[in-house]
C-alpha cells in the first residue's frame, strides 16, 4: 500500500488534545526500554501534554499532524534558531512505521526551510535510541555533538545533536 501523506498544521484546542494523546501513546510504547517508566511519564507531562504543547505553541513552535491517508500516523514540532530549524519532536505511532512517513515528513521540513531561507535543520535524539538513530543517518543526518541536559526532578536527557543540511 503506498502511503499517501500529508500534514495539518496543528491550530485548534481538538488537534493539540489529540496530539497529546499520541504522543502519551507513542511515548510509553517507545521510550520506556530506553529511558524507564518515571521518566517517560515525566517527559509526556512536561513536554508532551496538552499545556506543555499550548505553552510551545505559545512561544514560536509550530506542530503539524502527519497523516497517511486520513490516519492520523503522528507529529512532529520545530522552531527556527539562529537560522536553523529545530527539529523538537517527530513521533510516528508503531502501527505506521515503515511506510516512509519520517522521509515525507522530512521533505515537508526541507520545503519549509527553502521557503524560509533556513540552511539546516537540527535536533537531539537520545543516545540509546538506536532504530530511531539508524533512520536519521539514512535520511542524510550527521552527528555533530552530544549534549547531557537537567530536565528537572533527577533526570537528565543523554543525547546525540544531529544536522542536516539543506540544499
Amino acid at each position: 500500500m503506498d502511503t499517501i501523506f500529508s500534514s495539518e498544521r496543528v491550530l485548534t484546542k481538538e488537534q493539540i488534545s489529540k496530539v497529546a494523546a499520541l504522543a502519551e501513546v507513542i511515548w510509553h510504547q517507545h521510550f520506556t526500554p530506553i529511558i524507564g517508566r518515571e521518566q517517560v511519564i515525566y517527559m509526556v507531562e512536561k513536554f508532551q501534554s496538552e499545556a506543555a504543547l499550548e505553552q510551545q505553541i505559545a512561544n514560536g513552535y509550530e506542530y503539524y499532524q502527519l497523516f497517511d491517508g486520513d490516519e492520523f500516523c503522528g507529529y512532529c514540532g520545530i522552531h527556527p534558531e539562529n537560522g536553523k530549524l529545530f527539529l523538537s519532536k517527530l513521533y510516528i505511532k508503531k502501527e505506521a512505521r515503515g511506510r516512509h512517513i519520517a522521509s515525507h515528513a522530512m521533505n515537508f521540513l526541507k520545503d519549509i526551510c527553502r521557503e524560509r531561507g533556513i540552511s539546516a535543520i537540527w535536533l537531539t535524539c537520545n543516545k540509546h535510541n538506536n532504530n530511531t538513530l539508524a533512520i536519521y543517518d539514512h535520511l542524510g543526518f550527521k552527528i555533530i555533538d552530544t549534549q547531557v541536559a537537567d530536565i528537572g526532578n533527577g533526570f537528565v536527557m543523554d543525547d546525540y545533536i544531529l544536522e542536516l543540511t539543506v540544499a
